[in-house]
């Protein structure tokens, strides 16, 4: 006698929000039985969520409100696309935070929303799902590498196929070492040498990864140079998704802007004006890396924690 158990829907529409320590992006994705995405809607905004959390501990009472008015706008585009279900998830600016659980309740209060707070094991193991999601079909057997620079911390996560081998967090990212010690812009000399220095100090727990291995690139300061490189007149995830970031290029890049002043870094069409001011925080910490791990180059994508969240969560669901 067959079990009463009905099967899962062919397919699901679901939303996930990453609410990172610089922006929160949300997707929206039809998800089959099989895994596989059709994207919906793919939203960023930036809030910084992070700022002065690194120097004060506590998330600001300005940002309560700032956040809040974005995830309201999220919820209604998810309700809009007529979404089964939503998860949101907070990551290294909410787990440094000493007044985390004051926003969380915030939020729920403000628009019945509840996020998790993932521990730095999760947020590895769904960035790195995010980040390799597309070439599971091409092969899923083949050792990755994903990294991601985000605005409070830096992860890189390696692994095969599916199964996670190793995963390092270091407190770096672009606004926390903005803050710190790119005070000024365009910053002085000897403060781009105390960032380098300290990005080095901080790199010394990353291995040094194997010659074969596909290492992929997510976040923001990788889709800003895949774009600066690509001389896009605006954002054109198409274009950016794929696209080969040499070591030498990202050099030059860096050499061309950081003598510009954030008004100056502005006026490039491929910047949002709101990365400006962390721009080159990013990309010093992608050019150290790079060269501390021995790769000349690194593949961009423009997917990572939200896409790897909504795997998982389709998982969850299905097994209910």
């Amino acid at each position: 006698m067959g079990s009463n158990r009905a099967l899962p829907p062919l397919s699901m529409r679901l939303a996930t929000i990453d609410i990172g320590t610089n922006t929160v992006l949300m997707l929206i994705a039809d998800i089959d039985r099989n895994g596989r995405l059709n994207v919906v809607k793919d939203e960023h905004a930036i809030a910084r969520l992070g700022k002065g959390v690194d120097q004060h501990g506590m998330i600001q009472n300005a940002t309560f409100h700032r956040v809040c008015r974005i995830l309201a706008d999220f919820k209604d585009f998810a309700t809009e696309h007529g979404v089964h279900g939503i998860k949101i998830c907070g990551t290294s600016a909410l787990r440094d935070a000493s007044n985390r659980q004051e926003f969380v309740g915030f939020i729920n209060d403000q628009l019945g929303l509840n996020i998790d707070i993932l521990s730095g094991d999760e947020e590895a193991e769904f960035t790195y799902l995010g980040g390799i999601s597309e070439y599971l079909q091409e092969s899923s057997e083949k050792d990755y590498a994903v990294l991601d620079i985000g605005g409070g911390s830096t992860e890189l996560i390696v692994g095969n196929g599916l199964s996670v081998s190793s995963a390092i967090s270091i407190d770096i990212g672009s606004v926390r070492i903005t803050e710190r010690l790119l005070k000024t812009s365009p910053p002085e000399s000897t403060a781009l040498v105390n960032a380098e220095g300290f990005i080095l100090e901080q790199l010394s727990s990353f291995p040094i990864l194997p010659p074969q291995i596909m290492l992929i690139g997510v976040a923001g300061t990788l889709t800003t140079l895949a774009a600066l490189d690509l001389r896009l007149p605006e954002f054109d995830r198409l274009k950016i998704n794929r696209h080969v970031l040499s070591l030498k290029v990202i050099e030059d890049i860096f050499e061309e802007l950081k003598t510009l002043t954030s008004d100056q870094l502005r006026a490039y069409p491929q910047i949002h004006p709101l990365r400006a001011d962390i721009l080159l925080a990013g990309i010093l910490i992608l050019r150290e890396t790079l060269k501390w791990t021995g790769t000349s180059q690194i593949i961009v994508s423009d997917r990572g924690l939200r896409y790897g969240m909504l795997i998982k969560y389709a998982a969850t669901l299905n097994t209910v």
